[in-house]
């Protein structure tokens, strides 16, 4: 038999393309100095996950600044001092905070695709971000003529236009990266954030039909960057079910790093949506060690004792460098990982087939 694997988006990026973007910034080189360098550095992102075997390759993300703010780029009407997001060995991340209206994204990601699939041979996947991540934006006191029903509104209508973007383009999925779903029960135990992003999320999905559902799906980890967490001590219990209830066609899902993976297994079973696919995080880009392919192996035979092996797959946890500025994680760290990954699946898929 043979079982899905997937990475889920971003690599490190290579030490030319982040001397070229400093480089881009102190005005050393102009535009097209900085597009040939990162042309360069999706080309070769592509040609390794196919030398590795990847059955479908993403960009690694080497164009975007982070995985949430590519909008953003151009875009009037921001502030620095957004909200706050706090990792568990000190560090922050901030987002911007949007000072007048109305949103409309600066960058669509369908723009990331059309590069690799220039170099890809096999099926390409685009990650994009959630709707529920950048309704962050909106500060509590509100914009001066701009309330924030109409900014859902807008919101709603820029995030279905950049999924239906990579699906024309042909993307083999759309992954609506979702790492603030685990990070909500922690802002607010009671639940209630995390309803208000499911709901918006699905005002997004709700748009398109289940022939295109089926391919868009969403991610879920605790947020991994500079081989840290915001939300590892989040119980998946308490998060897998209101997820499960978006209306997607797929799930990729931190596991690997997860500190009870069995209990985490039982609850998605008991909540996977009929028709789903579920792919499940076997390398954990937060720790340095590479896992060997026999642990990816195990990882998979125990994920097929709690779910359907028609529709399982793996995946890695998270991205490798989900903002540009990550070094945390070697760029040949995240290969072996990516390698390690596709041959403990395969031979998982030996063992199930057998």
């Amino acid at each position: 038999m043979i079982l899905p694997t997937e990475p889920i988006g971003s690599i490190p990026r290579p030490p030319e393309l982040l001397a070229a973007v400093a480089d881009h910034a102190a005005g050393r080189i102009d535009d097209a100095g900085l597009a040939a360098v990162r042309d360069a550095a999706v080309r070769d992102t592509v040609r390794r996950l196919e030398e590795l075997g990847s059955p479908v390759v993403t960009d690694g993300e080497q164009a975007k600044p982070s995985f949430v703010t590519y909008p953003l780029a151009g875009v009037d009407g921001l502030a620095p001092d957004g909200v706050v997001i706090p990792f568990a060995d000190g560090h922050q991340r901030r987002l911007p905070r949007l000072t007048a209206g109305p949103l409309r994204y600066g960058v669509r990601a369908d723009r990331y695709l059309r590069a690799a699939l220039r170099h890809a041979s096999v099926p390409v996947k685009q990650a994009v971000v959630a709707p529920s991540a950048l309704s962050l934006l909106y500060p509590p006191e509100g914009v001066a003529g701009y309330p924030r029903e109409a900014f859902l509104d807008d919101l709603v209508a820029e995030a279905e236009a950049d999924v239906r973007g990579c699906l024309e383009a042909g993307a083999h999925s759309v992954q609506l990266d979702f790492t603030e779903a685990r990070l909500a029960l922690k802002i607010d135990p009671g639940g209630g954030v995390l309803e208000e992003f499911v709901a918006l999320n699905n005002r997004v999905l709700e748009r398109f039909s289940p022939g295109e559902r089926a391919r868009i799906g969403v991610h879920t980890c605790p947020g991994g960057d500079q081989d840290s967490t915001h939300s590892l001590d989040v119980d998946y219990a308490a998060l897998l079910p209101a997820l499960l209830r978006v209306k997607a066609g797929i799930f990729w899902v931190q596991l690997a790093s997860e500190p009870e993976p069995d209990k985490a297994l039982a609850v998605l079973a008991g909540h996977l949506p009929a028709e789903a696919r579920v792919f499940v995080g076997v390398t954990d880009p937060v720790d340095p060690r590479v896992e060997t392919p026999e642990e990816v192996r195990d990882r998979v035979l125990a994920a097929a004792r709690h779910l359907p092996l028609d529709r399982l797959g793996t995946c890695d946890d998270c991205g490798f460098a989900p903002f540009a500025d990550d070094v945390s994680t070697s760029r040949e760290t995240a290969f072996a990982k990516i390698r390690a990954r596709i041959e403990g699946t395969a031979l998982a898929a030996r063992a199930l087939g057998g």
